[in-house]
């Protein structure tokens, strides 16, 4: 019965630790978590600001998982560069480690504090203190989770059966890292691991060789949940993390067969010989930082191989055929299912691009960069082949039509190079930065955005029947898309004069989106032009005639 009490107590203990943990990123994503995002994709341009950014990402995060996988989602979006991240990978293990000694420390006195303290915060209307105030609660749970779980191993100190499992350990040591390996892995947290090692190594039974590769076994289990969770990503975000397994595989292997000689050198150093677990978990990440540092570049280079891209689609033309050159009519129908396609590329750009407006999830924008570079080659590939249809010699009506698709190929691409380099930079900032518009400015925005799409998938259908009434209703829709432009443009000055706080933050992102869906739409409505100039019902200039 005493056994039993004594496990329950400690599994009690350790899902207050988990807990704990999880507050502290919750609180700590809540409150800074746009600040952080932004300071690691953007700390990364020396080696050395690598390091301090995934160190201090990770200490504030108490998670080594989430700093990996967001450092590989910046690599698929090539905000980072690969031998970068291996680096930011290396500071995080450090950060870890770190924040073991400081928990192990015996500062289990402030933890009332910190959770009274946390409780303040947590009850404010402001978001962010709010999450400062769980991440308190977080800290204050972890450091009391530390006083359970030594509390709970108090009765092991004298248990026949805890010294038998030990020395069974201490002579099967492969069995020792699998099993620290586990716990690791399965609560994906090898800080969480290595607290509990401490609190068992508290009761003095365990010899400090095994201790040390109980901690090896921590160590590398942490790094298993982040490779695991980046399977289904790009081929370049699953390099970090799988380079990052290898990285602590490889220092396992090589120092646990050194084991008992590095539990006597860690038995020297000056701490408390209870610290000795985290101690060891500490000095093997900085070890291995050193050690590994140098070889990031060709780790990174050695991942490329390891870990083929995935194939890309065709980026070749579907239907641009030039046998179909000697007859017209064909080569101008090819060329127009080209470029409908083309323009379902653009949709599936403004689709992605208005999810990850509405979703605030930057994974959402992958695809808009490949597409915009398909649409450009596509583009330039239909003007080609028109240009050399145009060689063959044409009538009046197929030159006319020659031209028209090129100039709706031509908008098309325009429209491409607007949605990269002015949505897609603007959704960013607004994510990045946790920006949030006003509930009336981001109502706006997101029915101009869905007017741009229905009046793109309309000029798709203009573009092929070339029929004059959806031709003549598209351009009034020019009128409304202004008109839609300019109020909420006026409105959105009005809440500024009213000092709406959200309003003052997206100012500028709100104008320069009202600005880009405006010039898309422009583009978008071009593809009328040619059809009302033939019928003579479409006049040079907006300006009336004087009286």
């Amino acid at each position: 019965m005493g056994s039993t009490v004594v496990i329950i107590n400690l599994c009690g203990a350790v899902a207050l630790l988990l807990f704990g943990l999880s507050q502290v990123k919750d609180g700590v994503s809540r409150a800074f978590g746009a600040r952080l995002r932004t300071a690691l994709s953007t700390g990364t341009q020396t080696g050395l600001r690598s390091f301090v950014s995934g160190f201090f990402a990770t200490i504030a995060l108490q998670s080594s998982t989430a700093t990996a996988l967001m450092t590989a989602s910046f690599v698929e979006r090539e905000l980072v560069k690969p031998r970068m991240a291996q680096i930011v990978l290396l500071g995080a293990n450090v950060g870890t480690a770190v924040t073991a000694w400081i928990v192990g420390f015996g500062l289990a006195w402030l933890s009332p504090l910190l959770i009274f303290i946390g409780i303040g915060f947590y009850r404010a209307s402001s978001s962010n203190r709010q999450g400062l105030g769980g991440a308190l609660i977080g800290i204050g749970l972890m450091l009391l989770s530390l006083h359970l779980m030594s509390a709970a191993t108090e009765p092991l100190r004298e248990s026949s059966a805890l010294l038998a499992f030990i020395g069974l350990l201490d002579n099967a040591w492969p069995v020792a890292f699998a099993l620290s390996a586990c716990i690791a892995f399965i609560s994906s947290s090898s800080l969480a691991a290595v607290v509990l090692i401490l609190s068992v190594s508290s009761t003095g039974a365990v010899p400090p060789a095994l201790v040390l590769v109980l901690v090896l076994g921590a160590n590398f289990g942490g790094a298993i949940p982040p490779f695991i969770a980046s399977i289904g990503t790009a081929a370049s975000a699953r390099r970090v993390t799988l380079a990052n397994l290898i990285v602590r595989g490889v220092g396992c292997v090589i120092v646990l067969p050194l084991a008992g000689y590095g539990g006597v050198l860690l038995q020297m150093l000056p701490t408390p010989q209870t610290m000795l677990p985290v101690d060891a978990h500490l000095a093997f990440n900085i070890l291995l930082a050193l050690v590994a540092w140098p070889f990031s570049t060709a780790l990174a280079h050695w991942m490329t191989r390891l870990v083929a891209d995935e194939v890309k689609p065709d980026m070749a033309p579907k239907f641009l055929d030039r046998h179909d050159l000697s007859n017209p009519v064909i080569a101008l129908t090819s060329a127009t299912r080209e470029v409908l396609g083309v323009g379902d590329m653009i949709e599936r750009m403004l689709m992605k691009t208005s999810e990850a407006f509405t979703r605030n999830d930057l994974s959402q924008l992958a695809e808009v960069a490949p597409l915009e570079r398909r649409v450009d080659m596509l583009q330039q590939e239909v003007k080609v082949y028109l240009s050399m249809l145009g060689r063959v010699g044409l009538s009046e009506e197929n030159s006319r039509r020659s031209i028209h698709i090129i100039d709706y190929a031509i908008n098309l691409e325009h429209i491409g190079d607007i949605i990269e380099k002015g949505l897609v930079q603007q959704v960013t900032k607004k994510i990045t930065l946790g920006l949030k518009f006003s509930d009336d400015g981001y109502e706006e925005l997101m029915r101009l955005m869905n007017l741009t799409i229905d009046n793109l998938r309309v000029a798709q259908t203009i573009f092929v029947t070339r029929d004059f009434a959806l031709a003549r209703q598209m351009m009034e829709v020019k009128v409304e898309v202004r008109r839609m432009e300019k109020e909420s443009a006026e409105r959105h000055l009005k809440r500024l004069q009213d000092g709406r706080l959200e309003s003052l933050q997206t100012s500028s992102l709100h104008l320069d989106l009202l600005r880009d869906l405006k010039r898309i739409n422009a583009h978008i409505i071009s593809v009328a032009h040619p059809i009302l100039d033939e019928s003579g019902v479409l006049v040079e200039s907006r300006l009336r005639a004087s009286q």
